[in-house]
């Protein structure tokens, strides 16, 4: 049977603005980081996909190393794509990015206008798509100079490759001199994509002061802690979960141990809120104005579902605001 969307996918999402750009985002936007890739099952990312634009998630966010292995979530994308979206194409954004190593030699990762324009094309391939609308450098290169970088990301909408181009983990200082070089070019910065949850939080340190001043979105990832901040760990640390896993080095046992006790406080403070802690962590980011969409993962449709019920109750009063912060300084 083809796949036919809700009609009602719009009406209960809202969209926020992305910067000072006419483009809007859902406010919360689905990541094809984990559970996409080749070890996956294309049936539950089916299902997923599709709970998610019946519900007006209309922003799939992937990068040319998401996976496992490398490639294989944009590959995954296409067959989708193919079997169900492609008549909702212009409903879509779909962005994708380059930064990481995806071959060997000195071409293959980092932000070179050879590496980010070959990726581009490898990505547009894989995906079966004609341009993606966000094109994204994944991460700063300490070596190849800023201009040359923009400069890839600027020929890629002039190529017709990308409508919108946005960078991923960037300074505040690398942030605004990027965007003027892109401003000189002719095509504006977009958004910003950066790390973003209440154990991190580097991008109130300047980030959003930048974004706001030069009308810069901010689509944060990661709100959940890589799944700190939800209730899987509060009975201990399941053989499934990232933090089991050697080779998630960012997210290790001890890191989820020494959170614990503020885990615990901050999902009693959820139940009061009448939320899940998922939920409310995903509301603490969407908190600022300046952040115009929170990306997700998911593992299955009922996760999807858990975690875009945020939305139903994204106001905090000063005294929660003050108990979180309360809680995260202990």
């Amino acid at each position: 049977m083809p796949y036919l969307p809700s009609d009602s996918r719009y009406d209960s999402m809202t969209y926020n603005r992305v910067g000072r750009s006419g483009l809007k985002l859902p406010a919360i936007s689905l990541g094809w980081w984990y559970n996409f890739g080749g070890v996956d099952r294309l049936e539950n990312m089916r299902a997923i996909a599709r709970r998610a634009f019946d519900l007006g998630v209309t922003h799939f966010d992937l990068a040319n190393d998401y996976g496992p292995p490398p490639g294989s979530a944009e590959e995954n994308f296409k067959t989708l794509f193919n079997q169900d979206f492609r008549p909702y194409r212009d409903e879509l954004v779909i962005s994708t990015k380059a930064g990481y190593q995806m071959w060997k030699g000195p071409y293959g990762e980092w932000g070179s206008r050879k590496y980010l324009l070959a990726s581009l094309d490898q990505s547009l391939k894989r995906m079966g798509l004609d341009y993606v609308d966000i094109f994204y450098s994944h991460r700063p290169d300490p070596e190849t100079p800023l201009e040359e970088t923009m400069g890839a990301l600027d020929s890629a909408v002039r190529q017709g490759k990308a409508l919108y181009v946005g960078i991923s983990s960037y300074s505040p200082e690398m942030t605004r001199e990027a965007a003027r070089i892109l401003r000189e070019m002719g095509t504006p910065l977009l958004i910003h994509q950066p790390s973003y949850n209440m154990f991190d939080r580097w991008i109130e340190g300047g980030l959003l002061d930048v974004l706001s001043g030069e009308g810069i979105g901010c689509i944060v990832f990661s709100p959940l802690a890589q799944g700190q901040l939800t209730d899987r760990y509060l009975g201990g640390i399941p053989s499934d979960a990232r933090a089991s896993k050697t080779e998630r080095v960012w997210l290790t046992p001890d890191h989820v141990k020494k959170n614990l006790p503020k885990v615990e406080q901050l999902n009693e403070l959820a139940k009061a809120r009448g939320q899940s802690l998922a939920q409310m962590a995903i509301a603490w980011t969407l908190r600022n104005p300046v952040v115009t969409s929170s990306l997700i993962g998911a593992s299955s449709v009922k996760q999807l579902e858990d975690n875009l019920a945020a939305l139903n109750n994204l106001k905090f009063s000063d005294e929660e605001l003050g108990r979180i912060e309360e809680i995260l300084k202990s």
